[in-house]
């Protein structure tokens, strides 16, 4: 029975169902007021007319079909009108999306590194600024405290201003907070390192809502997924990096403070020249969106900002969607662990194994290129499947296998083994990043990516921040056991979240809709009395649209 279901179901998605999907294009405007986009009103095409015009239609070829919209069902708005809203809504990719990922993924990249780089030898900076763990565990909490109330302006930004402004504050920010804690090693000025950490928390907040954006707007259906993926590659690459390179620059050396602040200096100037020539690369390369848009879904949104556009209406929009709203708290919960654990991983090690910082930095960097292979893997598997929601579940409960082991085999004695539980739990829960991002995407289609991903990440900051605080206070009242215990009951919560999230593949839809000649663009005006419930600013459905769920693979 259940099989049988699957494989309909399966018939159905592959038809580009649903089939009552249509997006309606009001012309133009003489002069040159944005497009918007209606739903058809219950109108009906005449009795054997789409028979017989796809008869006497030659057939498209595949390549063709994929680079435009269809047309469907234009009788009577003229043929040049028609071929104009055809050339509108072509759909291209150009070579330049893959320099627009890379060099956000590097400047994604530093900034996740100044995120982790104090934490990762936090004894050898508590003892140069004369200060206690809790201080220095702030230099790494301040980034999720900052992006908690900045993150509402900040993809505001994003929406009304566009890609590249925004992604030029989040390069540029990173690049000044990098200089200022070049003027920061002293052991008298342990505030200017506050500061500069300040300023790259706020450069994070320009940074972290994006992968979801650049690969929906410069990257075709085929590789969304995967591009978003790649994207939050850099970041996790820059964590990783944070993890290795610290203790290498920067050994402990206790009884020669000078040394100490001669290495740190060394790796402050370091990442303020990668900085800038990041942000130099970052004005010269990135653009809000391509000449065209790469895909369907794009394609039926309008280009730019409407006039009626709400930034409140879109989150209140989000607010309601139940799928949405336990995606939040799932996605929160594994992503704030990941950061808990990230930020206390020297803690955790030093104090199970002694001396051992250099093998602490390896750990950690064993966890983040783990997880950087499972997102790669999980973004081409969900490019090639599009089952979001089991993909998701299995990832989850394998993170809660994976904290369970690395928990209880943490104080065997044996360090060897720490770091092949460090690589399965990373590969699963730094893996899952891309899929929450992607996810959210897809069942809040067509709300704007930078909303939901800049809601994930507000809910991921908050609870990092609860459960960094409270883990750091059980490892160092207790040990890490305590700590690791904590984290791994609100992990087995965020799974039995992910399991009732209700799974619509809306943006899905409407690429196979496109590719399946159900996606209709004719150029007539929709009436007045057209249903507002479904407007989501500027893009109406179908009241009746029913989105296919996924049930296989």
């Amino acid at each position: 029975m259940v099989a049988g279901e699957l494989v309909q179901e399966h018939l159905r998605a592959d038809a580009g169902a649903p089939d009552d999907i249509t997006a309606v294009r009001k012309r133009p405007e003489p002069d040159g007021a944005a497009a918007e986009f209606y739903p058809t009103c219950g109108a009906e095409p005449a009795a054997g007319g789409e028979d017989a015009r796809r008869a006497l239609e030659p057939e498209v070829p595949p390549d063709e079909r994929e680079a435009m919209l269809p047309n469907g069902g234009g009788e009577g708005g003229g043929g040049e009108a028609l071929d104009k809203d055809r050339r509108e809504l072509e759909t291209k990719l150009y070579r330049r999306r893959f320099a627009v990922l890379v060099v956000f993924s590097l400047y994604s990249m530093v900034n996740a590194f100044q995120w982790i780089h104090y934490s990762i030898i936090a004894n050898v900076f508590t003892r140069y600024y004369r200060v206690k763990n809790v201080s220095v565990d702030w230099l790494s909490v301040v980034y999720m405290v900052a992006y908690v109330p900045l993150i509402f302006p900040a993809t505001w930004l994003l929406d009304r201003r566009g890609l590249r402004l925004t992604a030029l504050l989040g390069s540029g920010l990173n690049c000044a907070g990098a200089w200022l804690k070049c003027a920061s090693v002293s052991p008298e000025r342990f505030g200017v390192t506050v500061g500069a950490q300040v300023v790259c928390s706020v450069a994070q907040v320009f940074i972290l809502g994006l992968p979801s954006r650049i690969a929906s707007v410069w990257f075709g259906p085929r590789e969304v997924s995967t591009a978003c993926a790649t994207a939050v590659l850099g970041n996790q690459l820059g964590t990783a990096i944070g993890f290795l390179l610290p203790p290498v620059l920067v050994p402990n050396t206790p009884d020669d403070l000078e040394l100490t602040g001669h290495n740190i200096s060394i790796m402050f100037y370091g990442t303020a020249a990668v900085s800038t020539a990041l942000f130099i690369l970052t004005v010269i390369v990135i653009k809000d969106r391509p000449p065209l848009p790469p895909s369907p879904a794009q394609a039926v949104l309008p280009g730019s900002p409407l006039e009626d556009y709400s930034y409140k209406q879109s989150i209140i929009n989000l607010m309601r969607n139940k799928a949405f709203i336990l995606l939040l708290i799932s996605y929160g919960i594994l992503t704030g662990s990941f950061y808990s654990v990230s930020t206390l991983l020297n803690q955790m090690i030093t104090d199970s194994f002694q001396n051992q910082e250099l093998n602490a930095g390896r750990i950690g960097l064993t966890l983040v290129v783990a997880g950087m292979v499972g997102s790669i893997l999980c973004g081409l598997w969900l490019d090639h499947t599009k089952t979001y929601k089991i993909t998701t579940l299995i990832v989850y409960v394998l993170s809660f296998v994976g904290m369970m082991v690395f928990t209880f085999t943490l104080n065997l004695d044996n360090i060897y083994l720490v770091f092949l539980t460090a690589g399965v739990l990373g590969f699963f829960m730094t893996g899952y990043l891309p899929l929450g991002f992607e996810f959210g995407v897809e069942i809040t289609y067509p709300e704007s990516e930078g909303t939901s991903s800049g809601l994930l990440n507000a809910f991921a900051q908050i609870f990092g921040i609860i459960f960094t605080l409270i883990q750091g206070k059980l490892t160092t009242d207790f040990n890490p056991l305590a700590g690791n215990l904590f984290l791994s009951a609100w992990i087995l919560l965020g799974v039995l979240l992910t399991a009732l999230i209700k799974s619509e593949l809306k943006r899905h839809n409407v690429n196979m809709g496109a590719n399946s000649n159900n996606l209709q663009t004719p150029p007539v005006d929709c009436p007045e009395d057209c249903p507002l419930q479904n407007k989501t600013n500027g893009v109406k459905l179908e009241p009746s649209v029913s989105f296919s769920r996924e049930t296989s693979l």
